[in-house]
């Protein structure tokens, strides 16, 4: 049976950088079939526009823009994206958010193999989802509460607002996460997934929850919290001081 072959296209502004990516497909990730590459934003946005790839090898800060202004510039085209970065906080909060792939530089070849064995099970099955959609749209939206983020289900994945999420609940290997509507979704994710992923309004009160504070209805000093929903939320000790100071109490 033939290896259908993925239309790939490189985007990296660094010489050695690129070369070495290019050097890892073509020993180790034979479903790839570059078909070009780019050393810059302006360049990217052009051979993405012109070739209409598959899947795009992005480098997240480059000269002439970053990887935010590609997918901004192609967002009439679908493809998948495999992102380089090196650490960022900012940028792989967005990237986690989104459910990204994505790659730390210098880039580890067990990685580069499962990413890209990843993003060929989405071009096979013809999962819908456009990554690359939610994070242009976060990118653009300068409220937190107003951004997306997409968790992944038993089922396959679910998008919601950051604002709709109320509550999280560490359950094992997995997340429970409650929204404001009293659904309820298990996510294949650790709670230390989302304490290191979201920012304020979560605050985690206790090992195994984490609180969206704009649901917080009231505190008791026995050492629990009421949310909205009348929910009741253990406060550990640990997590106390933080609490009170997210309310301007100390």
């Amino acid at each position: 049976m033939q290896l259908q072959k993925i239309k790939s296209v490189i985007v990296e502004d660094e010489d050695a950088a690129r070369a070495a990516l290019k050097s890892y497909l073509d020993k180790y990730c034979p479903q790839i079939e570059l078909i070009g590459e780019a050393k810059n934003a302006k360049e990217g946005i052009e051979i993405i526009n012109n070739l209409k790839p598959q899947l795009v090898f992005l480098d997240v800060e480059m000269p002439y823009g970053n990887a935010f202004d590609v997918l901004e510039q192609t967002k009439n085209h679908h493809y998948e994206t495999i992102f380089a970065t090196a650490f960022s906080e900012y940028s792989l909060k967005a990237l986690n958010q989104s459910a990204a792939y994505y790659l730390l530089k210098p880039i580890n070849i067990e990685e580069l193999i499962l990413s890209v064995n990843k993003v060929q099970q989405q071009i096979n099955t013809n999962e819908l989802l456009n990554r690359n959609k939610i994070i242009v749209e976060n990118y653009n939206q300068p409220s937190y509460d107003q951004q997306k983020i997409i968790l992944p289900t038993l089922e396959g994945f679910e998008v919601a607002k950051v604002s709709n999420i109320s509550r999280l609940k560490g359950n094992g290997n997995f997340t429970d996460i409650y929204f404001n509507d009293g659904s309820k979704k298990m996510i294949c994710r650790f709670l230390k997934h989302f304490d290191e992923l979201l920012s304020i309004p979560f605050i985690r009160v206790h090992k195994s929850h984490i609180i969206n504070i704009n649901y917080v209805k009231s505190y008791n000093k026995g050492g629990y919290i009421i949310l909205l929903d009348s929910s009741e939320i253990e406060l550990s000790a640990t997590y106390k001081a933080h609490f009170l100071e997210a309310f301007g109490k100390s």
